[in-house]
């Protein structure tokens, strides 16, 4: 027998729909089946799967037809995107929806509805489902099935159920025209997902039992998942607000102790992935609900639940989830989300709760956690570095512009700041992510010790100057700005500026030398031109040199150019160690540093010009006076720019005679060099030749008697007796 033809015929008897498939099974010898992907296609390109959904109109009352029908939909639905978009463009989803709710005694009609729902998600377009199901009509119904699972399931297979089904409502929930508040799900939401952490008398869950098995474990992740998405809408916090959301997370954050566990109670695995999960929520619920947070006394049960974490010999459990990822085995995990908690409500400008938190000992307990990873092999890991860079966050926060907290800050602090300070150069690019730890030591640096003169002492005399400047010869060119404004404001101790006066680095490099070549590595990236001696080339191209590539006119962009280089910060902390006392440095510094001694006049001369350019732009035409002013502050600038200038060839001048200097005395030394040998040359020539030659010896004998006889006036005679002559002239 095999399949030659396929017929869908549909007719109405009796006011009843019924549905024919008409088989035509034909027996022929030597005729083979068709291949199955062949009957798949056949069975796409026919629209069947259009047609049998438009059908269920006809099927009101015939339950077992209706049964085969979405049988049917849900096999043509399974693995093909073609049926699925087919089904989609007749509203198949919305359609399926209805005949959720409708009476059935054996239970079937939902779950095949429930899988057909599951096949368009999966295989079509999850946009156009959602969009679909986002009817308040198939709101109601998924709500009253999900309802009437939850109540009255009790079934391996009706707990499943009922989790599918909120899962759909979670997705539905990501529609932000979704009336789930008008239906009421939001309602009934917030009574089930703090069950059963809060007693209620409403009676959707007075009567409601837990088995606290799989099941139930995972539609309590899907409750917590789904307030989350429906936190975007300030309704749906409102009514998270009246059922105490707050207060449910809370009590599951809550840190768990090794007791035994009852039969009516999650296991310590569930028991932890849920605490972890509750934390994720609290991320996007604590900002959004600060009154409910601080009412909940979040700070102090996060702190305590910190504590628990740092505790050596405290309850771990092995559960975890996606939530645990890096910290499996241990409460690594925990502290990475409450660390997480905690900089989400301290980035408010709330001073109230950092007030809070400072008072229940943050600072401290912030510490203890950044000293608990120092000296770890686990402390390098991804997580590990996360957790204590928001540490660290956190801590610049609370201190930031408070003298008090600096000081709580104290000692302790300093002395881990310098040893994340101290971190190797190689793990910095190692990509691991410790040049954002490194960063935010920094910015801990200037947030929770400058400004406070006893803490800037005890960190200038651990070496922390020193640090600062080993970070500033070695780091990138993006992390330059935030280490040289750190050193800008310690310079204002005078132990800070003695001990960058004194600070050499690699190659016996002074702190002077080097920020001289940052300014012209940064001269470099700005686009400033030089000649080749470093000198202003053009005076009126370096007046009018522009400071910034941005085109905004709204603040000007020789003033903004302050703020987004580092030439205004080196200028400054020259300013502070002296332009006057400085030695070691080559023409080409002194060269660059008669540009930094004169920044400020640049800079008027920079706005001069810009007003002078807008003003041009604009048509305006001053007044004589102010013409004339304008003119002689140009000329003033210009006239600075030529003083540099001059200062500059001067000390260009001075190097190119010390060369020539140096070069001269070079020359003079070769040409000495070069005497000695032609003497103690012709020493040896003349030795050689009064030992070899009988009568050239007989001439030197009668020379020398003649010289011992001419009395003392005589010309003395060169004593050159032998090579050890020769040898010590060569050696001269």
């Amino acid at each position: 027998m095999h399949i030659v033809c396929l017929h869908i015929q549909v007719c109405k008897r009796s006011g009843l729909g019924a549905v024919f498939i008409v088989c035509v099974c034909v027996c022929v010898s030597g005729v083979y089946p068709t291949h199955v992907d062949y009957r798949g296609l056949t069975v796409e390109r026919s629209g069947l799967a259009e047609t049998l959904v438009m059908s269920l109109a006809l099927m009101e009352n015939q339950l077992s037809v209706k049964l085969r029908l979405l049988q049917t939909l849900q096999i043509l639905s399974r693995t093909s995107e073609v049926n699925c978009s087919l089904m989609l463009r007749v509203q198949a989803a919305q359609k399926i929806c209805f005949h959720m709710s409708e009476c059935d005694p054996s239970g079937p009609v939902l779950f095949r509805c429930s899988e057909i729902l599951w096949n368009l998600l999966e295989n079509g377009s999850r946009e156009e489902v959602t969009a679909q199901l986002s009817n308040p009509d198939c709101i109601a119904t998924l709500k009253e099935a999900f309802l009437n699972q939850l109540l009255n399931g009790f079934r391996h297979y009706d707990r499943q159920l009922r989790n599918d089904l909120l899962v759909l409502l979670s997705l539905i929930a990501s529609n932000p025209n979704a009336p789930l508040i008008e239906s009421g799900f939001v309602k009934h939401l917030t009574l089930i997902v703090t069950f059963p952490e809060l007693k209620s008398h409403n009676p959707l869950v007075r009567n409601l039992k837990l088995s606290f098995n799989h099941e139930d474990f995972e539609m309590k992740k899907l409750l917590l998942n789904v307030i989350v998405v429906l936190s975007r809408d300030l309704a749906a916090l409102q009514l998270f607000k009246e059922g105490r959301v707050m207060l449910g997370l809370m009590l599951l954050i809550k840190p768990r102790s090794p007791e035994p566990r009852s039969r009516c109670s999650w296991t310590p695995g569930q028991q932890e992935e849920l605490q972890l999960q509750a934390l994720a929520c609290l991320i996007s619920l604590a900002p959004l609900m600060l009154d409910d947070y601080m009412t909940c006394q979040g700070n102090t049960l996060l702190l305590l639940l910190l504590d628990w974490c740092l505790q050596e010999d405290s309850f771990s459990g092995r559960g975890h989830s996606f939530h645990g990822s890096g910290g499996r085995g241990g409460k690594k995990a925990q502290m990475r989300y409450c660390i997480r908690v905690l900089r989400s409500v301290v980035s408010l400008d709330l001073e109230a709760l950092r007030q809070d938190l400072c008072d229940q000992g943050a600072i401290g307990q912030l510490l203890g956690t950044l000293r608990w990873f120092i000296g770890r092999p686990e402390a390098e890991d991804a997580v590990s570095l996360e957790i204590q860079i928001d540490s660290q966050f956190i801590l610049s926060v609370l201190c930031e512009g408070d003298m008090h907290r600096k000081e709580l800050f104290g000692s302790d602090g300093v002395e881990i700041l310098i040893q994340y300070l101290s971190l190797d150069a190689a793990l910095i690019f190692s990509g691991l992510g410790h040049n954002k730890l490194l960063l935010s030591t920094v910015d801990c640096v200037w947030s929770c010790v400058v400004g406070c003169f006893g803490t800037e002492d005890v960190f200038v005399a651990g070496g922390g100057v020193d640090l600062l400047l080993q970070r500033l010869q070695r780091s990138p060119r993006h992390m330059l700005i935030v280490l040289i404004g750190t050193l800008l404001e310690l310079c204002e101790s005078p132990r800070a500026v003695t001990r960058v006066q004194c600070w050499r680095g690699e190659r016996d490099l002074t702190a002077q030398q080097l920020l001289l070549q940052i300014w012209r590595s940064e001269e470099e990236e700005m686009g400033i031109t030089r000649d080749r001696h470093v000198v202003i080339a053009d005076v009126k191209r370096h007046q009018d040199e522009p400071s910034s590539t941005s085109s905004s006119r709204d603040v000007s962009s020789a003033v903004r150019d302050v703020w987004e280089n580092l030439f205004a910060n080196i200028y400054c902390i020259f300013w502070k160690l002296g332009f006057e006392q400085l030695s070691g440095l080559s023409a080409e510094d002194l060269i660059t540093l008669s540009i930094i001694r004169r920044y400020l006049d640049f800079k008027v001369g920079e706005v001069l010009h810009e007003v002078s350019a807008e003003l041009l732009t604009e048509g305006a035409t001053p007044v004589p006076s102010d013409e004339e002013a304008l003119k002689s502050l140009r000329q003033v600038s210009e006239d600075t720019v030529k003083t540099v200038r001059s200062l500059q060839q001067s000390i260009l001048g001075r190097q190119q005679q010390e060369e020539l200097q140096e070069e001269k005395l070079l020359y003079e030394e070769i040409g000495f060099t070069h005497k000695q040998r032609e003497i103690a040359a012709e020493a040896w020539r003349t030795y050689v030749a009064r030992t070899s030659n009988y009568s050239v010896m007989k001439e030197f004998k009668r020379l020398r008697e003649e010289c011992g006889t001419s009395g003392p006036d005589a010309p003395s005679e060169p004593a050159l007796e032998g090579p050890e002559t020769q040898h010590t002239l060569s050696d001269q």
